[in-house]
């Protein structure tokens, strides 16, 4: 039984790429389509020295959940993979792929998690607030902004020295070395 996910990203693509080089040789799961709603996004040029088809929208198709559904019939897609996607899931493409859409949040949700709450904002907000941890959390998509169920977190200490961009850095780390093995795992526990 042969896995296709489609990583549905809006920026640089660092994750989406690492996640790419993670399933390139895999016995059963394959990166089969990159989908994007930013056609300035670092992710394309990426994408664009791999093997996988991109299919670039705009928002206003972002928002269209039919026409979503149809992209990822078209390209046999059986998870959705959310790598820094700034747009919603619509609600019908959610019904169809019940408990088969992931996300990745910078953050130890459901704490600075919602609408607004991605990268720089994320750190920014565990920084002013003086948290003592921070970290990752995998999680499935339902209608509400990062609040599916956590399926994995992980967390380090925010030292007082950190800055937005030290604390990024720190949780680049935890996705790059996470994001993939997490993917990996859930997807074995849906085949057993």
């Amino acid at each position: 039984m042969n896995i296709n996910l489609a990583i549905f990203a809006s920026g640089n693509g660092s994750n989406a790429e690492n996640i790419y080089h993670y399933f390139a040789n895999h016995p059963f799961i394959k990166v089969n389509l990159l989908l994007t709603n930013n056609k300035n996004a670092k992710v394309i040029d990426r994408f664009r020295q791999l093997d996988v088809p991109i299919v670039i929208i705009n928002n206003n198709l972002a928002m269209d959940g039919t026409f979503l559904l149809n992209i990822c019939k078209s390209f046999a897609i059986d998870i959705i993979i959310l790598s820094g996607y700034l747009k919603a899931i619509p609600e019908n493409l959610i019904e169809k792929y019940p408990n088969k859409i992931l996300n990745i949040h910078p953050a130890l949700l459901p704490n600075y998690g919602g609408k607004g709450m991605y990268g720089y904002n994320v750190h920014k907000a565990v920084l002013s607030n003086k948290e003592q941890y921070s970290g990752i959390t995998i999680h499935l998509v339902n209608e509400n902004y990062d609040d599916g169920e956590i399926i994995f977190q992980k967390k380090i200490p925010v030292d007082k020295t950190d800055t937005p961009e030290s604390l990024a850095e720190k949780i680049h780390e935890l996705e790059y070395e996470f994001y993939p093995k997490v993917i990996e795992e859930y997807i074995k526990s849906l085949t057993e």
